[in-house]
């Protein structure tokens, strides 16, 4: 009985890596060291998921001539998805936003090898400084003139956001409104999920939402479709800052095509092309080395936000 127990408990787990794309040990920190001989990887669609790809092909071409290898691209759904791909080794490397690899981390021993640079934003109207920094900001956006001036009239109202694992348009801002009384899920307020943060800010523009969350900047993308939207569209509500995005690669990838793949990224991203690709579709202006450790506010995050979820 025990054994045949094992058995279809072996078969379950067999039908479960079949299911979600990869093999068995795929997703195991103890597999054998992988190099890869032809390197996906994903981008988080975050803003313009519908035109990401176009514009993040050309990055995959700059780094396979720096790799010597093919180089796949693909825009993930969300940052599930590029999570449950690296887990079951359908993907090799992804831009996960901190939230999304600390969980990555946590389940299949993924591992950071880079974390992005940035230049700070100041207000009012998301300006650009030229203070470079590892770090970013959320933001709770509002309509001018909708009667919401602070965080507890977002009681009752309807908010555009990402997905669960999204650190800006999801965890940093239902934690500042824990940490302000309010509870995301009981005080009677509608959630409704939009891919990338531009829509979010879109939402808000047209009205079909109260509020958005997104990252502190994102109404610079949607700047070319509604020049107007720094006067129709304010922040309520600026988080601490976050630690920046990641570039994530698979547990068991070799230290010496992480460290192959680390001059790449840094290389391209200082190329006129690569540069120009990184800041239109992150805004983001180059990488640097990175620890497990630089997220372990992330993880303090993290904790607050299950007891949140328990909450329910």
């Amino acid at each position: 009985m025990k054994l045949i127990k094992k058995v279809i408990m072996s078969v379950a787990a067999i039908v479960l890596a079949l299911l979600i794309g990869g093999n068995v040990h795929a997703s195991t920190t103890n597999s054998k060291e992988y190099t890869p001989k032809k390197l996906v990887i994903a981008f988080d669609p975050s803003s313009n998921a519908e035109t990401m790809e176009s514009k993040a092909q050309p990055f995959g071409k700059l780094l396979s001539k720096q790799l010597g290898i093919p180089v796949k691209v693909v825009v993930a759904t969300n940052d599930d998805t590029m999570i449950e791909g690296m887990g079951s080794g359908k993907v090799d490397c992804a831009f996960l936003p901190p939230e999304g690899y600390v969980l990555a981390h946590q389940k299949y021993g993924v591992k950071v090898i880079l974390q992005s640079t940035r230049y700070a934003y100041k207000e009012p109207d998301d300006q650009m400084t030229h203070h470079l920094v590892k770090d970013f900001h959320a933001q709770i956006l509002v309509r001018k003139g909708s009667g919401i001036k602070s965080l507890k009239d977002l009681r009752g109202k309807k908010i555009a956001v990402q997905s669960s694992t999204s650190t800006a348009g999801w965890i940093w801002p239902v934690v500042a409104l824990y940490k302000h009384g309010i509870n995301i899920y009981k005080d009677h307020i509608q959630t409704v999920q939009v891919k990338g943060h531009d829509q979010g800010v879109m939402a808000v523009y047209n009205g079909s939402a109260d509020a958005c969350f997104v990252f502190q900047g994102a109404r610079n993308i949607v700047k070319k479709d509604a020049p107007d939207v720094m006067q129709k569209v304010v922040p309520l509500y600026t988080t601490p800052a976050i630690p920046d995005d990641t570039v994530s690669v698979r547990g068991n990838m070799s230290p010496a095509f992480q460290k192959k793949l680390i001059n790449a990224f840094q290389t391209v991203a200082k190329s006129k092309q690569g540069h120009k690709i990184i800041q239109e579709v992150y805004q983001q202006q180059g990488y640097v080395k990175a620890n497990n450790s630089d997220f372990n506010k992330v993880r303090e995050y993290a904790k607050i936000m299950q007891k949140i979820n328990q909450s329910k």
